[in-house]
């Protein structure tokens, strides 16, 4: 498609590369626009679901997080109570670090691809492979997460793989190894692209309530794509062809997702066994629970 729009370099005065944006860019809009009015907030507000289906899914999200308590505003208070809890603030780094390499990808990639020696429009076609590929380990790894319901090994995991391409395109430099460096974007794209979804899904199945989850889910992704600030800056023109910074920059931020995710691992590992061990009839009411969230006694976080 890329190549398709590049072709229209010229057309009524616009450069291709702009047009690729223009006709993307209203794509977007139009259908995020389409979402408003298409996509529920909860599962008992869709309309295309019949009651039983509606009940169905109320009651399977409640087995898995909890009553959500969404009938009631959430408050400033809320706010403050969510962000007491250290394990919320790990989560905005576990997603801060991946975004930096991941946006850096995203924008970068095509100027790098050119390094190759292709052409913009062989550059915007060999861009696409590493996408396909990075769509395909991403839904074999959330399969596989889903399947043996965990998800910290199939975040480390990814996060293995962006490291491995990071440290190759790092070591290796030449016209012999341009197959080695493009081999290389692959790693990159997949293990990027892969992790993060894991830990946004990882983070918000263990929160508890709707206040929690709203509050929380905002943090991890608002603060998170803060992280492009910075990658639009690792990769300058001056550092070109080799970009040593800007992946040794990457490489850093995967590393901090990383530690990140292991800390938020031992957190939630942790907090499981003091409740194990503590006694669950505390003589809380159902709607205290509600409340609560995943600081429930009842609760166990998902590993």
């Amino acid at each position: 498609m890329f190549g398709a729009i590049g072709k229209m370099d010229g057309m009524r005065g616009y450069r291709g590369w702009r047009w690729i944006f223009i006709l993307e860019g209203v794509l977007t809009c139009v259908v995020a626009l389409s979402f408003f009015f298409f996509l529920p907030d909860f599962p008992e507000d869709a309309k295309w679901l019949t009651e039983e289906e509606r009940a169905y899914v109320k009651a399977r999200l409640q087995v898995d997080q909890g009553r959500s308590g969404a009938e009631k505003p959430i408050t400033l208070r809320d706010i403050l109570n969510v962000f007491k809890d250290y394990k919320v603030i790990v989560a905005g780094f576990m997603y801060f670090g991946l975004i930096v390499p991941a946006y850096g990808y995203a924008y970068f990639s095509p100027g790098i691809i050119k390094n190759y020696g292709y052409s913009a429009i062989e550059t915007q076609l060999h861009s696409v492979p590493p996408w396909a590929a990075a769509f395909a380990f991403a839904m074999l790894i959330a399969w596989g997460s889903d399947k043996t319901k965990h998800r910290f090994a199939f975040a480390i995991f990814p996060m293995s793989v962006c490291i491995a391409g990071f440290a190759i395109l790092l070591a290796v430099y030449d016209k012999a190894h341009r197959s080695t460096e493009y081999a290389a974007l692959f790693l990159v794209a997949m293990g990027a692209y892969s992790a993060m979804p894991v830990v946004v899904c990882w983070f918000n199945m263990n929160l508890g309530g709707h206040h929690r989850r709203a509050i929380g889910s905002a943090w991890q992704v608002g603060y998170g794509n803060t992280g492009g600030i910075i990658a639009v800056y690792a990769f300058l023109t001056k550092d070109s062809p080799r970009y040593i910074p800007g992946y040794s920059i990457c490489l850093a931020f995967v590393c901090l997702s990383m530690i990140s995710s292991g800390i938020y691992l031992v957190s939630i590992i942790h907090a499981n066994r003091i409740r194990d061990k503590s006694a669950r009839n505390v003589g809380l009411t159902e709607t205290e629970k509600t409340e609560m969230g995943d600081l429930s006694p009842d609760y166990r976080y998902l590993l």
